[in-house]
């Protein structure tokens, strides 16, 4: 096909304003699937997308729409996430695009994911088609959204377009402005092959299938294409597109999207960003990918039976395959036994991947406490990165240590200003600004560490705000602070899994929280137990469970007195032995409490 008539574009916006559901009705329009295959959120391909209401995976497909003016368009379309934790998926798909449409909800307006979108389209110069999305709304305020836009935003009020993506309002207009502003893909079929890696996902019978955006030249069955990056050689037994579903093709020109199979079996060999070339005819050089995206938050996954191990690493290698922002190395615990060290862009990033795990590859997992990176300054002067709180050098040995800093951005009624600010100012926060965007809403920026925000802190913040609050944040740097090991003792050993790292500040409280809630958890044993946070070798909070009763002089009917208490210093006697030598079982739910105390 002519690559004057393809149009590549993705659709971006905050988390709720309504992509996936344009995405059905584009697709509705064009009769690209039929009415019998068609169903609500259908690039939502995830039972846990449609179970959440939530886009994870950046979704593809491939539209074949007549204009106006009577000219056959082939239209890529590509379905973004939108929540914070999943920018990595956006900037994925813009980099794969010419143009976006940007949507903003009538009745909520420009949020702070809005704004974080449309910044990552315009570091890659696509085309930017504003659309005021769910005008039938009772609450919809159109003036107000489109001030929001081109005084927030700076874009043109003229290019704006009022659609309703729930009765399908506005559809034709949008697909209009698409073949007639979004500018063809750039490069010749001439030209060597060049195509970006932008997604992949495995496939039991094919293997590694990978994603990708012809930018150069054709890729057809049969070719012996080689990775750029990697430099490994593959024969592509399979050339298709997404119509959505998989649909196998001759071969992919210059500016088309789809995808190969090469029959790659080690999920390891594949890079997202890798650029594939033709082995006979190679490219000079390679697409510039993608910029590496360091994880927020880590935690430890270990599977709940010891057996399980092998199916965990293998399940934990194809995950990585088809998200490229999830990283992880293995590990040991005392406690806990082998399990994986991994790296997450936020907490419900890592929420949505043990579901995944446990969903799609049926295992029964354990989550540590999440924790981030700190830089540890030793007295030799050298500097450690610490992710785990079991690597955590000796007091004695550390000059100071650094914790990760973000600015963070609260777009918030106005109504809501001092109940979120009380909120912020309790998590060690530095003020920095307050900007109303209108009469309504107001934008609030602090600068605070990345620990104060992972935990539930979004969460917080829409329920003070009845969900009409949005949070984004940026990294800054590393600064000084007051940071401690909390060690949590059972019967005087440390479990390992439930050490954490913290502020000193906050760390009685959560200390006194976590063995409080322990001894709710742990079932009585025929000894006592005592629970103990400490740091270091000073204890900040205690907690015993009392040993389970045994009548055994209940078959002493009278008798002497001695009798009883020979049977009594009997019973002390194999308590006390047992305490030394019994094992504590601590149930999967006192882990789980724990860690979410």
């Amino acid at each position: 096909m002519d690559k004057n008539l393809i149009r590549n574009f993705s659709i971006i916006a905050h988390i709720d304003h309504g992509k996936s559901t344009l995405a059905d009705r584009i697709i509705e329009f064009t009769k690209a699937i039929s009415a019998r295959e068609f169903h609500d959120q259908v690039l939502d391909d995830m039972e846990l997308e449609r179970e959440r209401g939530i886009t994870i995976k950046a979704s593809a497909i491939r539209i074949d729409y007549k204009a106006k003016n009577g000219k056959i368009y082939r239209l890529n379309l590509i379905d973004t996430p939108g929540h914070v934790d999943f920018t990595y998926e956006v900037s994925k798909s813009i980099a794969a695009c010419e143009g976006t449409l940007l949507l903003v909800d009538a009745s909520q307006g420009v949020e702070a994911q809005t704004v974080a979108n449309l910044y990552l389209a315009l570091e890659h110069n696509l085309k930017i088609i504003p659309v005021i999305n769910k005008i039938d709304l009772s609450s919809a305020d159109v003036n107000k959204v489109r001030r929001q836009i081109t005084d927030i935003l700076g874009l043109e009020e003229e290019e704006i377009i009022l659609a309703s993506a729930k009765e399908g309002k506005g559809t034709q207009e949008i697909l209009e402005r698409i073949v007639e502003k979004i500018p063809p893909p750039r490069g010749d079929i001439s030209n060597p092959l060049q195509a970006l890696v932008f997604d992949s996902r495995f496939d039991t019978y094919k293997g590694a299938v990978l994603f990708v955006r012809t930018v150069n030249g054709l890729v057809k069955k049969g070719m012996n294409i080689k990775m750029m990056n990697t430099g490994k050689v593959y024969e592509v037994k399979e050339v298709g597109i997404f119509r959505p579903k998989p649909t196998e093709v001759d071969k992919l020109a210059c500016g088309e999207v789809g995808y190969l199979a090469c029959n790659i079996r080690d999920a390891r060999e594949v890079i997202i960003g890798d650029t594939v070339t033709d082995k006979e005819n190679p490219a000079f050089s390679a697409l510039p990918g993608y910029r590496k995206l360091n994880p927020m938050v880590y935690c430890g996954i270990y599977p709940v039976n010891a057996g399980d191990f092998p199916a965990l690493k293998e399940a934990i290698e194809k995950m990585k395959l088809s998200d490229a922002s999830f990283v992880f190395e293995a590990e040991s615990s005392a406690a806990l036994g082998m399990g994986f060290r991994c790296g997450f862009l936020g907490l419900l990033h890592m929420e949505i991947t043990q579901e995944r795990l446990e969903r799609e590859y049926d295992l029964n997992l354990v989550i540590t406490t999440p924790s981030v990176i700190y830089k540890v300054i030793m007295k030799k002067g050298n500097v450690l990165d610490i992710d785990n709180p079991s690597k955590f050098p000796r007091p004695e040995l550390i000059d100071n240590v650094e914790e990760p800093y973000v600015r963070v951005f609260i777009i918030i009624p106005k109504e809501s200003i001092g109940d979120v600010m009380k909120l912020v100012e309790s998590r060690r926060s530095v003020y920095k600004s307050t900007e109303f965007l209108d009469v309504e809403r107001v934008r609030l920026v602090y600068e605070m560490p990345i620990p104060e925000v992972i935990t539930d802190f979004y969460d917080k913040i829409k329920s003070l705000t009845k969900g009409y609050g949005s949070l984004d944040y940026e990294m800054l740097d590393y600064r000084r602070a007051e940071i401690v090991k909390l060690d949590i003792l059972i019967n005087g050993e440390v479990v390992d899994a439930l050490s954490l790292l913290i502020s000193r500040e906050k760390a009685h409280l959560k200390g006194r929280a976590i063995v409080k809630k322990l001894k709710s958890t742990i079932p009585r044993h025929l000894f006592k137990i005592a629970l103990q946070a400490a740091i270091g070798g000073h204890v900040i909070a205690r907690e015993d469970i009392s040993a389970m009763g045994k009548h055994v002089t209940s078959k002493c009917y009278g008798g002497d007195i001695t009798r009883k208490r020979k049977l009594w210093e009997k019973q002390k006697a194999g308590k006390k032995r047992m305490k030394q030598f019994g094992k504590i079982q601590i149930p999967q739910e006192a882990f789980f409490a724990a860690l979410k105390t």
